[in-house]
């Protein structure tokens, strides 16, 4: 892999990358963010294109409601009647398998978010999360 900073995206980045599609129920998200233990699920179009992202601030709203005393069912039940794409983020940053780690880095940074699809030629082929940074210090 050669030193820090030489390094690229694709020497780091999570190559099992679960997806969902945008007409799935945000209760599918949910419960697979709780049972992998993930924060950051791309979002595929018909055409298996990246269309969107959800995270779970997207899903951050149930909690909210939960919070406010109407209970894990009211939450379970409206987690259940919304699909993906009403809660995903349509605008995606996105970097490529050869970009430079640092750069990529500095994009998360910059603009406060947690993880970028990897994507090469409109196909999704990674995921680039703070963790992957995490690994890499330890």
């Amino acid at each position: 892999m050669g030193t820090t900073s030489h390094l690229q995206v694709k020497d780091v980045m999570g190559q099992a990358v679960i997806t969902l599609q945008r007409n799935d129920k945000l209760s599918v998200a949910d419960d697979l963010m709780k049972q992998k233990h993930i924060r950051h699920i791309p979002v595929l179009d018909e055409n298996g294109k990246l269309c969107g992202i959800v995270t779970q601030r997207d899903l951050f709203h149930g909690a909210l409601l939960k919070a406010l005393g109407y209970g894990s069912h009211l939450k379970q039940k409206m987690l259940e009647s919304l699909l993906i794409k009403e809660a995903m983020t349509n605008e995606v940053r996105t970097t490529s398998p050869e970009s430079s780690l640092a750069e990529a880095a500095r994009v998360m940074l910059d603009e406060k978010i947690g993880c970028l699809p990897v994507v090469n030629e409109d196909k999704l082929v990674g995921l680039l999360t703070e963790a992957d940074f995490l690994k890499l210090a330890v």
